[in-house]
């Protein structure tokens, strides 16, 4: 029979094995509230470096460009381009090539490279031009020449001809735009012309001047007035050396080469009428004005001398 004594020690017992359990439980419970989740194998971790931007004072190519207008875009001379980099006739370019920029303290590469008049990509598999522009809107002036290969190199344009050599010929099936562009249009301002640079200039719209050149500016040329589908004329004889909308802020942009030193530049236009390659003579319409790239319809027109822009006032004849 348990004395008072014992059930005294029994009750005590209990209690602490109450307590111990309960403890137990508390820390299972504890060590349960830490859960590891463990990402799925391939998922993308948040730690992975950024891809690094091109190096200072490089440019990497992308589909659309040219020899030129990586030039144009950095102001600089595309022959200067050509040197630095080892690129000889007939300056063929590829996406994805890293191209060093004059002016960053790169030595020029050991090549030869006599002074070209024009750039010109690789005999594709077909007759086509490998131009591949990237087109924003129903491409009333895009030939289908320009459609190629993703594999096909992105080539600059085609070469200026001598005097005495044969024109570069059309496309064989011509988009009716480019067939618009090939009957001449004299702007209505522009019949006076003048002569510098070796080049006789005139004007490219006939609308009022409504933005002066400035040396530093980010886009340096002139702003001339219009309307949606005023004519833009060719401000001289050359060779349209690019035509596409790669570069950010001249909306549709055309080049044109007029000889070893001197390039204009048409952007801003709502159409382009004319491609790479082509033949152009003073005042033929080479586009439609237009606002893209701007704020309101106009004309951004430039030229250029050995790849810096000079104010065109200095070129185009008074009016």
């Amino acid at each position: 029979m348990k004395t008072l004594g014992d059930l005294a020690m029994l009750a005590r017992m209990n209690g602490l094995t109450r307590c111990s359990a309960l403890a137990v439980i508390a820390l299972a419970l504890a060590g349960c509230s830490t859960v590891v989740v463990q990402p799925p194998p391939g998922a993308p971790s948040s730690a992975r470096p950024a891809p690094s931007a091109a190096p200072a004072g490089t440019y990497t190519v992308v589909k659309g460009d040219t020899l030129y207008s990586i030039a144009f875009r950095n102001g600089t001379d595309f022959r200067d381009v050509a040197k630095l980099n080892g690129i000889a006739p007939p300056y063929t370019i590829w996406p994805g090539q890293s191209l060093k920029l004059p002016g960053h303290g790169a030595e020029p590469a050991a090549v030869h490279v006599s002074p070209p008049v024009a750039v010109k990509g690789p005999e594709p598999a077909t007759t086509a031009p490998v131009f591949q522009t990237v087109e924003t809107k129903p491409a009333a002036a895009t030939s289908p020449a320009h459609a190629s290969s993703a594999a096909a190199p992105v080539a600059a344009a085609h070469p200026l001809p001598p005097p005495t050599a044969v024109p570069v010929p059309a496309p064989s099936n011509p988009s009716p735009a480019v067939a618009t562009a090939a009957t001449p249009v004299v702007a209505a301002s522009s019949g006076s012309t003048r002569t510098a640079g070796g080049v006789k200039w005139r004007w490219p719209a006939s609308g009022q001047v409504v933005g002066r050149f400035q040396s530093g500016a980010a886009i340096p040329g002139i702003d001339i007035a219009g309307k949606q589908g005023d004519s833009v004329v060719a401000a001289a004889d050359g060779t349209v050396v690019y035509s596409g909308n790669g570069l950010v802020g001249y909306g549709e942009l055309i080049i044109i080469k007029h000889n070893d030193s001197f390039l204009s530049a048409y952007g801003h236009n709502r159409k382009r009428l004319v491609t790479e390659g082509q033949q152009v003579k003073a005042g033929q319409q080479i586009a439609e004005m237009g606002s893209s790239g701007s704020t309101r319809d106009e004309l951004q027109f430039q030229i250029r001398k050995d790849g810096n822009p000079v104010d065109p006032l200095e070129y185009l004849p008074s009016r």
